[in-house]
């Protein structure tokens, strides 16, 4: 296997850059250019060196160098820490390719770290999104995953299978003696756990895809009722245009803010009303668009009467079972309102009662949702389960309807593939380039 290089600090100038190198030839390659002080043992030796190249001084560095297997690569590595210099990271880059190394592809590092066995598929893709991490909630959730979170529970589980499909496929070879050396009630046992498993994961998807992009949030209702004000007012500038006149706002317009660890993507749309304006009937229809796509949605009126009938009309044209739909009487800087016990009083001009919406989000999204249970928000790992639970299905029918061991053992065997290409057990060299091929160069 080729020893490669790369620059793992982002592209720019800075304080420190890093370039690692990683593979059989990394302590030779580097001592070519550097005074190492090389590992005796099983850590890591870290060490003040001067990096030459041709003789010339490039920059007095910091070297960290990790021998194998205990590195993230699970081979020798060096990691130099220079000084940031756009100059002096393509040198010493250079320097390294030319004795020996090869330039690194996306991802290579991480993909021999899972090569290796340092990491499963799952924490490899981990690695990914704690990279991508842009606020507490998406952070939690990638170091859960890193961690191992539920593909350790999915991996155990699997494992138990395989013994149990071995046995049924054994009763094949047995078929004229009719005996069998598969605990059914057990199977059963384990069919039951595993499908338990699979549908509280696939359920969590919704929220934890939400919580790794940021969470919808369509404000809704009819014209003039303080929509724009109330993206403004959230939001804490002048996105959205304001005025008396109905019917200003012909599209959605989209902003977000970050709520305890989470960050939330709120959109305004078009005041929903029958209209023959060709314009204002598209955005309209926009808004419907943004509604289907929400996973909140903040239905705003100024008339706490006709609230419910507002949601219910909404209901006719979008489907919003499977939302969160906050009813939201706005302009109690006006006139006081009454309303339900669940309907929410502000003043989007005034910001009276904002505190208390805000705080309704983060009881539904807030970062304490994500450390409690596992959650799913890859969406590679929601469809590879989408095919276990369906292939689940059909080994619970089988057994219902006593069919053959052999029939059954295809399904069965068909949940275990589905099951192993989550955590690598089971992967292709397609699959792995498609994961890999989106980390930057240097991880």
């Amino acid at each position: 296997m080729s020893t490669i290089a790369a620059i793992s600090t982002p592209a720019g100038v800075g304080g420190i850059a890093v370039v690692r190198l990683s593979g059989p030839q990394a302590f030779a390659i580097a001592q070519r250019h550097l005074r190492l002080t090389l590992p005796t043992g099983s850590q890591p030796v870290a060490a003040f060196a001067v990096f030459r190249h041709h003789g010339s001084i490039i920059d007095e560095v910091m070297t960290t160098c990790f021998p194998a297997p205990h590195s993230f690569t699970g081979q020798d590595t060096v990691e130099i820490s220079c000084h940031g210099s756009m100059y002096v990271q393509q040198t010493i880059l250079a320097a390294l390719l030319q004795s020996g190394a090869q330039l690194a592809e996306p991802g290579e590092f991480t993909r021999r770290a899972f090569l290796n066995g340092k990491l499963d598929l799952s924490q490899a893709e981990a690695v990914a999104d704690l990279i991508d991490s842009t606020n507490a909630a998406n952070h939690a959730l990638a170091i859960s995953q890193l961690r191992g979170g539920y593909a350790q529970r999915l991996k155990e589980l699997r494992n138990q299978f395989v013994d149990l499909a071995a046995l049924l496929e054994l009763e094949l070879d047995f078929s004229e003696e009719d005996v069998e050396f598969a605990d059914r009630t057990q199977l059963n046992r384990l069919l039951n756990r595993l499908e338990d498993e699979c549908a509280r994961l696939c359920h969590s998807f919704s929220m934890g895809n939400a919580i790794k992009n940021g969470v919808p949030v369509a404000i809704v209702g009819r014209p003039n009722v303080g929509k724009s004000t109330l993206l403004n007012a959230l939001v804490g500038e002048n996105r959205a245009i304001v005025s008396d006149i109905a019917g200003t706002t012909r599209d959605t317009v989209e902003d977000t803010m970050v709520l305890d660890g989470v960050t939330y993507r709120f959109i305004d749309t078009a005041g929903i009303r029958q209209s023959d304006d060709t314009i204002e009937a598209l955005g309209i229809e926009r808004s419907f668009q943004a509604v289907e796509k929400a996973q909140v949605v903040l239905y705003l009126t100024d008339d706490a009467a006709t609230l419910d009938d507002e949601i219910a009309e909404l209901g006719t044209h979008v489907d919003l079972s499977g939302k969160h739909v906050l009813g939201i009487v706005n302009k109690i800087d006006v006139a006081e309102v009454a309303g339900g016990e669940d309907t929410l009083r502000i003043s989007a001009k005034t910001g009276r009662g904002l505190d208390v919406l805000q705080s309704r989000l983060t009881q539904l999204y807030g970062q304490q949702q994500v450390t409690n249970e596992p959650i799913l928000s890859n969406l590679r790992h929601y469809e590879a389960l989408q095919h276990v639970l369906e292939a689940l299905s059909h080994v619970k029918e089988g057994f219902a309807a006593n069919l053959p061991a052999d029939l059954i053992v295809i399904d069965l065997r068909e949940a275990l593939h589905y099951l192993g290409t989550i955590t690598g057990q089971v992967s292709s060299n397609e699959v792995l380039g498609s994961i890999f091929s989106r980390f930057c160069i240097g991880k």
